[in-house]
């Protein structure tokens, strides 16, 4: 029997999406299926003490090798992609949901002179549209829902026969959930548009149906007629709650491959969901390095001309429609090919709305968390690690390990609130707690070059200043002047400065040092565009090899840099474009502003104030609070004073 704990994922790896997981042995033979509302949760629970676990349970984790996941967009895409992928597999865990009476189908009996609505399940029948799977409580709440809105006939033989004899319709016909054709209330023809309106619905055109009921609704409201306005409201919002866009079950014609890429500068995760009949029949998913400067739609050209030409056909071989985020290279040239491969047309298609659409991105988000899982996986790993450190120092020509390597980013918007990060790795690892941000003001926010210096300037000078300060403490002590000595804010000097840019860059951050008279401390820039890796005074750049443990180590820091830089940026624009009223009353400071929103909650309340009880708030006198009254105060002809509004948000902060 296999330890779980040898293929448990980290608890960090797995997200917390709704979606569907698998269990293979050691052969990669699924072996039990099942869906979760929170994928992390619900695997975390597999792995738990042994001696809490079912039987069924305990052998099932121990006979797997392995675990994989594939996430979705709802509770309801997840069962349904459970149903198709136990159908498809057989795995001999889901020992109850085998057979075809594991869910329920939702059926319209179009074949009958009056089409009945009922919950089927086993093998289909002529005549008769199918829906679902649904869970068994899931379906009587949508047929009870939508049968207010397109009231069919849902009522046996014997009941609809007995209603015709009799000439009184059941109880939902009394309360309107039936049109009671059985007494004539409605035509055969008018009913069979209800059950036709039924299944347009139930097959994606919810939207069309939601839309008319909002513009009668709307002109119920403009004749006076509120109480039909009311029951359509309540008809609305009884199909919204029906309907839930559903990305993995497809019309039943439906025979595609979905390819959902995410990538960098160096790799590309690939995801390929494989639908036939409508289902999702199968999935896989690969991380392929890059060709060099090569476009989203060269890369997709060379992807397509792998999966199909030197990997072979798999899957039921090549369909007629393949959906792709972005139309290869050489698209008509594809098409030709493959369908030559195929025996019959091909077509290359880029879904822009409804349910392939969906489905698109559904594939394009397991992409970026297969990428995520690759990269944190590849980041955790200890052997990986010093392979990387030790590729850097040897392609570096460094005398000394990298214990610690500090990255500084620099990001602005125009020259405007110009901020900095450090992000800090030692021995590999991201220390956070570690990680500085600057602000940048005055003449070191001219240009990147200028905050470069100023930043490194800054990060060093300080450094050597707390050295100083360490050096005068007594040993024994441990402190300054009878004071203890201050705790240092870095631990101790990076090896390695890695800057995000070329040449300018490094010669502002190698000129910074040399003016502090640090001499042992080395500095690499790394460009984005090609991931070249520049020295000071260095007329070329060091190119390492794209599948460099080393290169991707810098590639992870300096990304992890600019998205630290990123983040302080967007606080500090934010807080800056914060514009207020009070900011343009004369002698009115930070602390005077806070006193008087303290007081009064608002501006708007502070125009409202009288200049007597603008006196009373502490620090005021009447001269002041005669200066914020009259600046408050609109002036005759103009418009209100704009309130204080947060110009990234939108948020109105003084109302």
């Amino acid at each position: 029997m296999a330890d779980p704990a040898s293929y448990r994922p980290a608890t960090g790896e797995i997200p917390t999406d709704p979606g569907v997981y698998r269990f293979r042995d050691e052969h990669g033979r699924v072996i039990y299926v099942g869906k979760a509302k929170n994928l992390r949760s619900r695997l975390n629970s597999y792995f738990a003490n042994p001696a809490n676990l079912l039987p069924k349970t305990y052998a099932m984790v121990h006979t797997a090798a392995s675990v994989q996941w594939t996430t979705v967009g709802s509770e309801l895409e997840a069962l349904q992609l459970e149903y198709t992928w136990i159908k498809e597999f057989s795995p001999r865990f889901n020992l109850v949901f085998r057979d075809d009476k594991s869910y329920p189908y939702l059926a319209v009996t179009l074949g009958e002179k009056y089409p009945r609505v009922q919950v089927m399940r086993g093998e289909r029948r002529k005549g008769a549209r199918y829906f679902g799977p649904y869970t068994a409580g899931a379906i009587r709440e949508t047929v009870d829902t939508l049968l207010r809105v397109f009231p069919v006939r849902t009522c046996s033989p014997s009941i609809f026969k007995r209603a015709q004899q009799s000439g009184r319709p059941c109880l939902l016909g009394y309360i309107d959930k039936c049109s009671a054709p059985c007494v004539g209330r409605v035509t055969p023809e008018e009913h069979r548009d209800l059950a036709e309106q039924f299944c347009a619905f139930m097959g994606g055109e919810a939207k069309r149906f939601i839309s008319g009921l909002e513009r009668q609704m709307g002109e119920a409201v403009a004749a006076l007629d509120y109480e039909q306005a009311a029951r359509l409201r309540d008809d609305v919002a009884a199909l919204r709650k029906v309907f839930e866009r559903n990305a993995v079950v497809l019309s039943e014609d439906t025979n595609a491959d979905v390819f959902g890429v995410h990538q960098d500068e160096l790799e590309a995760a690939v995801q390929v969901f494989h639908v036939r009949g409508g289902r999702i029949r199968g999935q896989r998913g690969w991380v392929v390095e890059k060709v060099e400067d090569s476009s989203p739609a060269e890369l997709l050209e060379h992807l397509l001309q792998t999966v199909y030409g030197e990997e072979g056909i798999a899957n039921d071989g090549i369909p007629r429609r393949i959906l792709v985020p972005e139309l290869p290279a050489n698209a008509e040239q594809l098409e030709e090919w493959l369908g030559g491969l195929r025996g019959g047309k091909v077509a290359i298609r880029v879904p822009q709305r409804g349910d392939k659409a969906a489905l698109l991105d559904t594939v394009r988000q397991n992409a970026e968390g297969a990428m995520k899982l690759h990269k944190s996986r590849r980041a955790g790993d200890l052997t990986t690690r010093s392979l990387a450190l030790q590729e850097l120092q040897e392609a570096l020509d460094l005398p000394t390990p990298l214990l610690r390597i500090e990255c500084y980013d620099i990001s602005h918007v125009q020259g405007t609130n110009v901020v900095a990060s450090m992000v800090v790795v030692e021995d590999g690892i991201a220390k956070k707690s570690e990680y500085r941000k600057f602000a940048i003001n005055g003449a070191a926010a001219v240009d990147d070059t200028a905050s470069m210096y100023d930043v490194i300037s800054r990060r060093f000078r300080n450094y050597l200043a707390e050295q100083d300060e360490r050096r005068q403490a007594p040993p024994e002590t441990g402190e300054v002047d009878g004071q203890p000595a201050p705790r240092a804010r870095f631990a101790y000097p990076p090896n390695l400065v890695v800057v995000d840019g070329g040449p300018p860059q490094v010669a502002a951050a190698s000129r910074a040092l040399a003016d502090l008279g640090i001499s042992d401390i080395f500095v690499v820039g790394l460009a984005k565009r090609l991931e070249e890796v520049w020295l000071p005074d260095s007329d070329f750049p060091v190119i390492l090899p794209r599948t460099s443990e080393g290169l991707y180590l810098l590639q992870r820091i300096r990304d992890e840099a600019h998205r630290f830089a990123i983040t302080f940026h967007r606080q500090k624009r934010g807080k800056s474009m914060t514009v207020s009223a009070l900011d343009a009353v004369p002698g009115l400071g930070a602390a005077k502003r806070k006193a008087l929103l303290a007081e009064f909650g608002s501006v708007k309340k502070i125009r409202q104030a009288s200049v007597t009880e603008l006196a009373q708030v502490r620090g005021f006198g009447p001269v002041l609070a005669a200066a914020v009254h009259t600046a408050l105060q609109p002036v005759p002809g103009e418009a209100e004073p704009v309130p204080a509004v947060n110009m990234t948000t939108g948020e109105i902060l003084d109302s």
